[in-house]
């Protein structure tokens, strides 16, 4: 046998042993005297008789788009675990997103069983408590001055109503500074 088989030859150009049959009885493939295929006179032949536009393009590659933001976190997470990190633009791996995603889980379970063993509390709780403890203690340091300046007017041997002033004013004072501070509540 010189040249391929039916079989052969249409593994050879990704088509089915049926087309390549018709091809062979339209005449469109060079055959040897054995009957065997001719594969590289066959190909040019193909190429000359066959209608571009009724040729089957191979299925394009589906590849859904991945948002820049999922990429950035996989790469927040791997870098959070000391892992290797993919170059910007470089794009991540399957390997890598896997690897993530499964740190992301870890975390996520960590954290639920923290949550159900009384070990965290819900921010919204936090900071209504946080806040409610600040209000008590300006309002005990706002009210400070008058119970304590007649005692420190005593011991000074001056007026209590000048001490209650002075005092009124320092605290004052010091909780305007400290209202201007803004915790950072990340």
């Amino acid at each position: 046998m010189q040249g391929m088989s039916e079989r052969q030859y249409a593994a050879h150009v990704g088509l089915s042993r049926g087309a390549i049959q018709k091809a062979k009885t339209a005449e469109r493939l060079v055959l040897y005297p054995d009957g065997s295929i001719d594969a590289v006179a066959s190909d040019a032949r193909r190429a000359e008789t066959t209608d571009p536009s009724k040729t089957r393009k191979p299925p394009a590659a589906k590849l859904k788009p991945v948002p820049e933001a999922a990429v950035a976190a996989v790469g927040d997470t791997l870098r959070e675990q000391g892992l290797a990190v993919p170059a910007v633009g470089g794009g991540t791996t399957f390997l890598q997103a896997k690897t993530a995603n499964e740190v992301l889980k870890a975390q996520e379970r960590r954290i639920r069983l923290q949550k159900l063993k009384g070990e965290l509390i819900e921010r919204a709780r936090a900071l209504a408590l946080v806040f409610r403890l600040a209000r008590e203690e300006r309002d005990a340091w706002v009210n400070w001055p008058a119970r304590a300046a007649a005692l420190m007017a005593a011991d000074l041997g001056v007026e209590p109503a000048a001490m209650q002033k002075v005092l009124e004013k320092h605290v004052r004072a010091h909780l305007d500074e400290l209202a201007e501070v803004r915790p950072d509540f990340r």
